[in-house]
């Protein structure tokens, strides 16, 4: 069974009259556009920059300030139903597809916030394998070491924008580690976070939470304050080691 397909197809079902106005509205602006172009070709393209600032006056506004939550709400529910009839193998791919469609209310994003969701992601997937265990509070794996480093790219003095790479980097375990891509105009404050992964649905399947995050932050344009330049601590993983009995 195509799993992928499926889930296209439900969910065009389900926001079908959800979306008919939104796709009747795109066929009218189409028609009256070329409507317009044909009525004006005769007369020169002066006429039709007449017209088609008139219509963007109008139109682009209207979109700007459209709301389009509703259409996420809709989204949500459809979803969760469908997690809910899934198999376990495919619960992740919808999960994960949920999580990705959640609008980020917030604008900007601290550095130091986002380390701190890494080192939560470390703590629950970090590999324990090779680690010791410790007894001090009862039974754990002794904690790994992690880092944050803001590595600044030299560009062109005359470029009106600055590039500079994040990475969040963990000795024990290399499966932790992220390269974050970043980027800055020159009149901005905060920086543009500029992660990209495969848009593919399939994919969804093999892409863990804090890519998720990221992701999302990203398709959503917030921003970055670069609050920390260079950080390090120690993250204890979640996993309890097994009990063992002498």
């Amino acid at each position: 069974m195509n799993l992928e397909k499926n889930i296209k197809d439900v969910i065009a079902q389900q926001l079908e009259k959800g979306i008919v106005e939104n796709l009747i509205a795109e066929q009218l602006k189409q028609g009256v556009s070329k409507a317009l172009e044909d009525l004006f070709s005769s007369y020169g393209g002066e006429a039709r920059k007449v017209i088609e600032n008139k219509l963007k006056s109008v139109i682009v506004p209207y979109l700007e300030t459209y709301d389009y939550s509703e259409y996420i709400t809709k989204l949500d529910h459809v979803l969760v139903e469908t997690i809910k009839e899934a198999s376990f193998d495919n619960r992740t791919l919808l999960e994960n597809f949920k999580n990705l469609m959640i609008e980020e209310k917030e604008k900007t994003i601290k550095l130091s916030d986002l380390y701190e969701n890494w080192k939560e992601y470390v703590a629950k997937k970090v590999e324990t394998d090779g680690l010791e265990v410790e007894f001090d509070d009862g039974p754990e794996y002794e904690a790994v070491e992690v880092r944050v480093e803001v590595e600044r790219n030299e560009g062109r003095s005359w470029s009106i924008f600055e590039h500079a790479i994040i990475l969040f980097e963990c000795e024990h375990d290399k499966e932790m580690n992220f390269e974050i891509p970043i980027s800055l105009y020159r009149r901005d404050k905060e920086w543009a976070i500029n992660y990209r992964t495969s848009h593919e649905l399939k994919s969804l399947r093999h892409i863990n939470d804090f890519e998720i995050l990221l992701m999302r932050l990203s398709q959503n344009g917030v921003k970055l304050d670069l609050d920390i330049e260079w950080e390090n601590d120690q993250v204890t993983p979640d996993e309890e080691p097994e009990a063992t009995f002498g």
